[in-house]
This record gives structure tokens, C-alpha cells and sequence, in this order.
């Protein structure tokens, strides 16, 4: 599937790993001392997540979480909807929600009321992929991997009707 490349590379697999490496350090100096859980959104954020992991220098836990407020649409809905929620005890901890992309801003202003009100000390959100221009929602993101353009985003975890997933590096779909 990836000998001939899928629209145009916007950013590459290396610059994703440098960008995990860089955060994963900022991260690792904010939280020292913390009890941290890092929380993954499924499925587009698990490669995301995976690289940042690595990069962290924490005692922490993870677990995961399944939204949706998209389907098999381009735009989102607005509803969100929980398909899994964590099996983590997260009362006062410092959870770090991992998304792939900040697009409309519904479901992580969504999920961080949702956290605050279950009694997370502190709730912040890194993201691989920032999309200011899609935003419905007024939403602080404390940690951006990349800044993208309003383009429908695949790659690198983020899908389109559940393909795409598996490319090495970020692209977007033309109209």
C-alpha cells in the first residue's frame, strides 16, 4: 500500500518521532513528582501515543478511551458519544488526554468537563495535529505536534471510513 504515496506528504514519519521526542521531554519536566495518566483516544491517537510514550520519562499509567462524533462523515456531528470509557481510578491525577487531531474542539471540551467532573486533578490535551480553522468550540490544547490547514487529515492513525490509518506519514484527502 505505501510504494506509491497518497497525496501529498505533508509531514513526515521522522519529523512526527523528532515532535513525539520534543514534547515527550516537555512532559516528562512538567509532571515529575505527578501521579500521571496518559490517555489515548482511539483509534487515530495509538500511534501518536505509542511515539510519545516513548518519549516520556514517567512513572505513569495509561489506558484508553473510545469516542465518536463522526462516523463515517468528513465533518463531525457534534454528538459525542462514549464507546469506551477508562478502567483507570483517575481521582486526582494529572491526566494527559493524547488525540490525533484537534478539529471542531466538541469532543475534547466534551471529555475534559467529563474528566474534571470524575475528579482529575488536572486535565490537559496533546495533540499531534492541530485544525484552528475547524473550531466550534473555544478549547486550550497544551501541547501541539503540528499546526494543519482545513483539510480532511489521513494518516499516521487518522482515518476516513476506517482506511488510511496505516500510512507512515500525514497527508490529506482532495475533494
Amino acid at each position: 500500500m505505501h510504494e506509491d504515496t497518497i497525496g501529498t506528504v505533508m509531514i513526515t514519519e521522522d519529523q512526527i518521532r523528532s515532535k513525539a521526542a520534543e514534547i515527550g521531554k516537555q512532559i516528562t519536566e512538567a509532571f515529575q513528582g505527578e501521579e500521571v495518566v496518559m490517555v489515548g483516544i482511539l483509534r487515530g491517537a495509538v500511534l501518536w501515543m505509542a511515539d510519545l510514550m516513548k518519549a516520556v520519562d514517567l512513572d505513569m499509567s495509561i489506558d484508553f478511551m473510545a469516542v465518536s462524533s463522526y462516523g463515517a462523515s468528513t465533518r463531525s456531528s457534534g454528538v459525542v458519544r462514549i464507546n469506551k470509557d477508562l478502567e483507570t481510578d483517575i481521582e486526582d491525577k494529572v491526566l494527559i488526554i493524547v488525540e490525533d487531531i484537534v478539529d471542531s474542539g466538541v469532543t475534547l471540551n466534551y471529555l475534559k468537563g467529563y474528566f474534571e467532573s470524575r475528579g482529575a486533578r488536572k486535565v490537559v490535551i496533546c495533540t499531534l495535529l492541530d485544525k484552528p480553522a475547524g473550531r466550534r468550540v473555544d478549547i486550550d490544547v497544551d501541547y501541539i505536534g503540528f499546526t494543519v490547514d482545513d483539510r480532511f487529515i489521513v494518516g499516521y492513525g487518522l482515518d476516513y471510513d476506517q482506511k488510511y490509518r496505516n500510512l507512515p506519514y500525514i497527508t490529506y484527502l482532495e475533494d
